[in-house]
C-alpha cells in the first residue's frame, strides 16, 4: 500500500517552500522517521521524515521546485529496499548545471516578520517562479521585458513568458536590466540559497521603505564586569546553570527605555502608528544557514535567568536548525551583537517592520576621563538604527541614554528608574 508524502504545515502565512536537497533516491530503502527531504522556507530549513518503514517508490518533486503546502513531494510503499536509483525529477548533471547557472531574478518576495498588515512596497527585482524562470532561461529573455507578473505580488508566471513569448517583435531593441556575465576559469557559482535570497531582499526593503538614521554612544560596562564577576557563581547555582550574560542586562535596559519611549517599540501600518503594549524582543543569532532573528516573547516579564536561558537555547537550536517558524516572527524590537565577531562599530539594518534595533559591538578598553583623571576603562559603542518617520531624533538619542544609563548603574534596572 502506497503512502503518500505531503508537505507539511509550515507556519503562521507560510504557504509554500522550495526543495531544496532530496536525501534518498527512488528505490531506496528508508526507516522510520529517516529525513527524506529538505524544504527550504523564507526563515528555516525544514526536514520531512518518512511517516513509516518502506521504499522510495517515485518522488514527485523535484529539486529547486517551489511546492505548496500539502502538495504531493513522493509515495512511500511497504517493503524490501532495491537498488538506489537517481532520481527522476532530475537528473544529477542537470541539477548541477541548474545549481551552477541560476536564473536571473529569481527572488521570493519579502514576508512581514509581525502580524501586523502593512502596505506591499514594490520588490526590489521582479519575482519569477520556477517553471517561468526556466523558460525565460531557454528563450534567453529578462524578466525585465516581460515586466510584473499575474501571479501573487506580482510573480511573472510561465503563462505570462508564453504570453510575452507570442508578442509581435518590437521594432526597436529593449535594453535588459543588466548583460551577461562573463564568467571567470577561478570562480565558483553557487545557488542562493532561499533562506539568503530572502535576508537580501528585507535588508534592501529595510533600506527602501524605512527612513532610516543611526544614532551612536558609548556603554562603560565596568559595573557590569564587576557585578557578574561577584555574583556569577550564586547565579548559576540559583537558577540551575544559568549563566550570567551580558545580553540580559542590555535587554533590561532596552525594555525599561521602550517603556519611556514607545515610539521605538511601535510600527507603521498605512496611516496609523501601531503601538505595542508589549515587547517580543528579536535577538539576533548566528545559525547554521546564516543570521536568523528568533524572537522573546513578552520578555518585559521575564526575569535575568528566563532571559539568559531564552538566549542560550536559541543560540542552541539556531546552530543545530532546529528552530520554529513561529519562534522568528512577531518581534518589536530587536539586538544585535556585532561584538562576538569582533566588530567595534557598525550600522546595523532595521528588521520590518519595526523601527529599532540597537547594535553591540565589541568591548574594549581605553583612556577615559573620569572626574578629572585619566582611567582605563571597558567600553563598548552603542549603535541605534530607527525609522525617522515614526521615531524623532531626539527620541532616539534619548532612548540610547536611557539604555546606557541602565547598564552603567545596573541598579537603576531593579528599581526601574
Amino acid at each position: 500500500m502506497a503512502t503518500e508524502i505531503n508537505v507539511p504545515t509550515l507556519g503562521e502565512s507560510v504557504t509554500s517552500a522550495t526543495v531544496g536537497r532530496w536525501m534518498k533516491h527512488e528505490g531506496d530503502a528508508v526507516a522510520a522517521d529517516e529525513p527524506l527531504v529538505e524544504l527550504e522556507t523564507d526563515k528555516v530549513t525544514v526536514e520531512v521524515t518518512a511517516p513509516a518503514a518502506g521504499v522510495l517508490s517515485s518522488i514527485v518533486a523535484a529539486e529547486g521546485s517551489e511546492v505548496p503546502v500539502g502538495a504531493l513531494l513522493a509515495t512511500l510503499e511497504a517493503g524490501a529496499g532495491q537498488i538506489a536509483k537517481p532520481a527522476q525529477s532530475a537528473p544529477a548533471p542537470a541539477r548541477q548545471r541548474a545549481a551552477a547557472n541560476p536564473p536571473a531574478g529569481v527572488h521570493p518576495p519579502p514576508r512581514p516578520l509581525g502580524p501586523v498588515t502593512r502596505p506591499a512596497s514594490p520588490p526590489a527585482q521582479l519575482q519569477v517562479m520556477p517553471a517561468a524562470a526556466k523558460l525565460i532561461e531557454e528563450q534567453h529573455v529578462s524578466p525585465a521585458q516581460i515586466g510584473p507578473g499575474s501571479g501573487k505580488d506580482g510573480r511573472i508566471t510561465k503563462g505570462d513568458v508564453l504570453a510575452f513569448l507570442d508578442r509581435p517583435a518590437p521594432t526597436a531593441p529593449v535594453p535588459v536590466a543588466r548583460p551577461p556575465r562573463v564568467e571567470q576559469p577561478r570562480e565558483e557559482r553557487v545557488r542562493m540559497t532561499r533562506l539568503r535570497r530572502t535576508i537580501a531582499a528585507r535588508l534592501k526593503e529595510a533600506q527602501n521603505t524605512a527612513a532610516m538614521l543611526t544614532t551612536f554612544n558609548e556603554v562603560d560596562m565596568s559595573a557590569v564586569l564587576a557585578l557578574r564577576r561577584e555574583y556569577r557563581e550564586a547565579f548559576e547555582k540559583k537558577h540551575n546553570g544559568a549563566r550570567l550574560g551580558f545580553m540580559s542586562f542590555f535587554v533590561k535596559a532596552c525594555v525599561a527605555a521602550l517603556k519611556e519611549f514607545p515610539a521605538v517599540n511601535a510600527e507603521i501600518d498605512g496611516d496609523d502608528i501601531v503601538y505595542k503594549n508589549f515587547v517580543h524582543m528579536g535577538i539576533a543569532v548566528g545559525g547554521s544557514a546564516g543570521l536568523v532573528v528568533p524572537v522573546i516573547r513578552d520578555v518585559d516579564a521575564m526575569s535575568f535567568a528566563d532571559i539568559e536561558r531564552a538566549i542560550a537555547d536559541f543560540g542552541r537550536r539556531a546552530r543545530d536548525g532546529a528552530l520554529k517558524l513561529e519562534e522568528l516572527t512577531g518581534g518589536t524590537f530587536s539586538i544585535t551583537n556585532g561584538g562576538v565577531y569582533g566588530s567595534l562599530m557598525s550600522t546595523p539594518i532595521l528588521n520590518p517592520p519595526q523601527s529599532g534595533i540597537l547594535g553591540m559591538h565589541k568591548i574594549q578598553e581605553r583612556p577615559m576621563a573620569i572626574g578629572g583623571k585619566v582611567e582605563i576603562r571597558p567600553m563598548m559603542y552603542l549603535a541605534l538604527s530607527y525609522d525617522h518617520r515614526i521615531v524623532d531624533g531626539s527620541e532616539a538619542v534619548s532612548f540610547l541614554v536611557r539604555v546606557k544609563e541602565g547598564v552603567e548603574d545596573p541598579r537603576r534596572l531593579l528599581l526601574e528608574l
